[in-house]
């Protein structure tokens, strides 16, 4: 199902109805999607660069490295060493990467049971963990070395938390009931 197009057609139309906007720009949308995973636990840099790697092949674009902006001692890391990989994705890639998400790997994820509204941030922005990257359908299981989590955040421009789940809701992510 293409998320846009339902968006568009019937979202827009119910949440105009229910709170009355008078303008469809007023409906909370979802402007961005954050993918995010860390690396600060491996040492080889060739286990970082697969990383890279298969973030880059899940999001659909280069994941960025991300430095450590200080040093923590507990942790082993230092200023300016990288310990994880990012990606923002806008536009026709974040709706593709929403419909993956929602469609293959949430329901291939092992024990899935819903995701809590308590995830859902006061701004309305919901963060989703996903605990293996090998239920993205990109990813062939023969291939995998090292299996490693990441975090998908979904930005809204919600006025507050309860547009936002209604929002969410209405696109079909599942919420535990």
């Amino acid at each position: 199902m293409d998320y846009k197009a339902k968006y568009e057609k019937e979202i827009i139309k119910k949440i105009m109805k229910k709170h009355g906007y008078s303008s469809p720009l007023a409906v909370p949308k979802i402007t961005k999607i954050v993918v995010n995973t860390g690396v600060g636990r491996l040492k080889d840099e060739k286990e970082k660069e697969l990383v890279q790697k298969f973030t880059s092949m899940i999001a659909g674009q280069k994941a960025h490295a991300r430095p450590a902006k200080k040093s923590i001692a507990s942790f082993k890391s230092r200023e300016g060493m990288v310990i994880g990989y990012s990606a923002t994705l806008r536009g026709k890639r974040m709706h593709d990467f929403l419909t993956r998400l929602i469609d293959i790997t949430l329901p291939r994820s092992r024990d899935f049971r819903g995701i809590a509204e308590s995830s859902v941030d006061r701004f309305g922005n919901l963060s989703i963990g996903i605990r293996e990257h090998i239920a993205f359908p990109e990813i062939i299981g023969e291939d995998v070395k090292i299996i490693f989590g990441l975090e998908a955040t979904l930005v809204t421009n919600a006025k507050n938390r309860e547009e936002a789940i209604e929002l969410y809701r209405e696109l079909g992510i599942p919420f535990k009931k």
